[in-house]
């Protein structure tokens, strides 16, 4: 399995050029139909071509020419179409074609195939094509359809309307940001509007004064939730944001595959915060946020799962706020949530567990109980983030404090991503997370009553070698769903 494909996707120029398409029946006339789309000079060689499509022919005044097929009836010709439904006379037609260095296309005959044809969706002079390698032009096609309702009608007529500005946009606007940013307000703001209202002439006011208004950009910074992992749990919104960023600033956690969403010519910055290796400090990562920002750039600060939750943004936010920088939060689906999903865990059950509580294990190391460990005691679900290497100390001091040493435990690793890990226990089991060290990747620890109505066919015992945490923890689930029927009743 590859990520590679064995075509490189292409647009022929085909402008009053000539296009041959050999054959009489349903397959030459869909290669015609297709090519109505394009300013192609189509010449359709069909010596007995089939009276609908000969209606078809004649309707829309294309060349035909009704004669067999003949070697120097490719003469000319920028591309050719082989579609006479005889895979042999089809190939001659192909090998005619390749004695001239045209390409051809034979009909369902991939190795015949110089060049392939899209399912398309046309949107003068846009154009999106879609293409399957021929695995699957049932898929192609239902793509175009999904991707043809995506597209006003009017985007065409937008495009059209910014070729005739992209000269002076050109002259008036510096190269870089300022006109990056007038394109992106042309194409989403009053101007589309206007134009999908059909009223061109005021499109075109409002694309003046959109040239007059954009001067000098001023530098912006998004601190971007990336999510806990999965490229498709990354929002819409952080995606837009990452295509209009001239600079990603990212954190070791956040998976390459998503910093590689962003713009392919934004600059990437990595500021490496992970346990034990910091490439930059906090101020240092400050001071950059800063420095971008006055330097007029529009920079996206993005961090693994949501900016807010332990992604230290108030210390951005202040920074940027004292140096007059403007910023935004884009929020992001934090670890806790994918790990309760991937648990199919309810983080909140009626009856049972009514708060959530966010911490880190760090919290429960010093000397002084934290006010929320005391809440565990009363049913809240404890979401555990950072809590591997102190989980020995989580387990004692929530012990101490009251919990049930059997209160279900479940550890997530690298949370919604194909190489998670689920395991399963109790809270006197926890200390043996720290002894897991296959465990590298980001480790979410969910502690509660409401934790038993997880499903745990896809997990495993947190203890090694041990069947007994999983025998508990199944009693547990059987006792919460008597005490939530109960509940309900």
């Amino acid at each position: 399995m590859t990520d590679q494909l064995t075509v490189f996707p292409a647009f022929f120029r085909v402008a009053q050029k000539c296009v041959a398409v050999f054959g009489n029946g349903d397959e030459a006339f869909a290669k015609v139909r297709l090519l109505l789309n394009t300013q192609a000079r189509i010449v359709a060689y069909a010596d007995e071509p089939e009276d609908d499509f000969a209606a078809f022919l004649s309707a829309n005044a294309i060349e035909t020419v009704k004669e067999p097929f003949d070697a120097r009836q490719v003469d000319g010709a920028t591309l050719v179409f082989a579609a006479t439904g005889d895979a042999a006379q089809d190939r001659l037609i192909v090998a005619a074609a390749r004695e001239q260095r045209i390409p051809a296309n034979a009909v369902d005959q991939p190795e015949f195939c110089d060049f392939l044809t899209p399912a398309l969706v046309n949107r003068a002079p846009v154009a999106v094509a879609i293409g399957t390698e021929g695995a699957g032009p049932v898929l192609a096609q239902m793509i175009r359809a999904q991707i043809d309702q995506l597209l006003s009608p009017s985007l065409g007529a937008l495009a059209s309307l910014a070729q005739a500005y992209r000269d002076t946009a050109d002259r008036l606007l510096p190269r870089g940001v300022s006109r990056r940013v007038f394109w992106r307000r042309f194409f989403s703001g009053p101007v589309a509007d206007q134009v999908a209202l059909g009223n061109v002439a005021e499109a075109r006011r409002e694309a003046s004064r959109l040239l007059r208004a954009v001067d000098r950009v001023p530098g912006h910074v998004w601190l971007v939730g990336a999510g806990p992992g999965a490229e498709d749990l990354l929002t819409l919104r952080a995606q837009r944001v990452m295509m209009e960023a001239d600079v990603i600033v990212y954190d070791a956690l956040v998976p390459q595959a998503i910093v590689d969403m962003g713009r392919r010519d934004a600059e990437r910055l990595s500021v490496g915060k992970r346990k034990g290796c910091h490439s930059k400090s906090q101020d240092e990562i400050n001071q950059l946020l800063v420095r971008l920002g006055q330097d007029g750039k529009r920079v996206v600060r993005l961090k693994s799962g949501d900016p807010l939750v332990y992604g230290r943004a108030g210390e951005e936010m202040a920074a940027l706020r004292e140096a007059g920088v403007t910023y935004e939060i884009v929020p992001g689906i934090t670890s806790a949530f994918a790990a309760a999903a991937d648990f199919e865990l309810p983080l909140t059950l009626r009856g049972v567990a009514s708060s959530l509580i966010f911490t880190t294990g760090h919290d429960l190391t010093g000397d002084v109980l934290p006010d929320w460990a005391r809440l565990a005691i009363s049913g809240a679900t404890i979401a555990v983030y950072m809590g591997r290497t102190v989980a020995a100390s989580v387990a004692a001091r929530l012990m101490e404090a009251g919990l049930p040493a059997e209160t279900t435990v479940a550890v997530v690793e690298n949370a919604s991503r194909a190489e998670r890990k689920l395991l399963h226990g109790t809270l006197k089991d926890l200390p043996d997370l720290q002894y897991r060290d296959e465990l590298d990747g980001p480790v979410m620890v969910i502690i509660g009553d409401a934790v038993a109505g997880a499903n745990f066919e896809r997990s495993e015992p947190l203890v090694k070698g041990r069947t007994i945490g999983a025998v508990t923890v199944v009693e547990a689930a059987d006792a919460l769903r008597k005490q939530t029927d109960e509940v309900r009743n």
